[in-house]
């Protein structure tokens, strides 16, 4: 597997039966092999993509110290601003070359779950931010539903399997800034080798040479997304809750050649979470003789605080 493959959702949301079950195959087998896939067909329509952009840079353009009001103390980054160099990877030290941005769940009729999720942060100096990234939050969750039910089908449960999980989820979209690269990073890159730790990621941004996904042979490939796709993949809770048999693969964002430093990226993954009491334990389909058990039983809730704490994110 040298290459991401192409599936297009509006085979899925068909009705023709063949061409629901041809996207189920293709996508229940990229997330077998690799676990990443560009995605047509999604709800974002171009116009969206393009303000949304607009927005997010106009945020990041603000003063250093105007944007450090929206830095909240005390909820791990889980909502509003977290600046540049605070995240690192699993495993390191060093801070990734990046700045980024949390919007949150837009909590519907669900009191217990509106006290348990930050507020989300409202910014004053760019009027359209907050209502431009709730728009592209909702198109991508509701993306990202239609993605999990093909894979519910692909794993022999029902088609709304994640539904009842992911309806009011834990979800995170975070546009990310790599600003500028002002002097040789000694050890840092723009965001270290990781597996994300949600369901599935949605990754818009993906168009231009960054991205690159390991295979199972340990290579590095590059992952380019055609304008028209988002990249998308398997998450360490999707991967932990099929007993390995989604993989969630391992990813980077490089540094690029010395000629572009002086370039800023933009991307913006959305990282789709159920709600925190989703039982993650293993897929009784996903187990058999040759696969036996991988892991213990956890919930989403624990594994998210887990990982935040590894992240640095969090304090133990």
């Amino acid at each position: 597997m040298n290459r991401i493959p192409s599936v297009d959702l509006k085979e899925f949301l068909s009705e023709n039966p063949k061409e629901k079950q041809k996207f189920i195959d293709e996508i229940g087998k990229a997330y077998e092999d690799i676990g990443f896939v560009a995605l047509k067909g999604h709800f974002l329509s171009d116009e969206l993509v393009d303000k949304l952009y607009a927005e997010v840079k106009k945020f990041f353009d603000l003063p250093e110290n105007v944007k450090k009001k929206y830095e909240i103390e005390g909820i791990g980054g889980q909502r509003g601003y977290t600046s540049f160099g605070k995240e690192h990877a699993k495993g390191r030290t060093e801070g990734d070359l990046k700045e980024f941005w949390h919007f949150g769940q837009y909590v519907e009729d669900d009191p217990k779950l509106e006290k348990e999720y930050p507020a989300n942060v409202i910014v004053s100096e760019v009027p359209e931010f907050n209502a431009v990234g709730k728009e592209a939050y909702q198109m991508l969750e509701k993306t990202a539903k239609y993605v999990l039910r093909a894979l519910a089908l692909h794993l022999g449960l029902e088609e709304e399997y994640f539904d009842k999980y992911i309806r009011n989820g834990n979800s995170i979209l975070r546009p990310i800034h790599y600003p500028p690269i002002t002097e040789e990073p000694k050890a840092a890159v723009r965001a270290a080798a990781h597996g994300d730790i949600n369901l599935i990621t949605l990754l818009m941004g993906a168009q231009g040479k960054g991205l690159q996904v390991q295979n199972h042979e340990g290579e590095w490939i590059d992952a380019i997304a055609e304008p028209d796709e988002l990249m998308i993949n398997v998450g360490d809770m999707l991967s932990r809750h099929t007993n390995n048999k989604l993989k969630s693969t391992i990813h980077r964002v490089v540094n690029p050649p010395k000629e572009a430093w002086g370039t800023s990226r933009y991307s913006i993954p959305f990282f789709m979470h159920p709600v925190s009491d989703m039982p993650l334990d293993v897929l009784d389909s996903c187990i058999d003789e040759e696969n036996p058990k991988l892991y213990p039983d956890i919930t989403a809730g624990e594994f998210l605080h887990e990982r935040l704490i590894e992240l640095g994110l969090v304090k133990k």
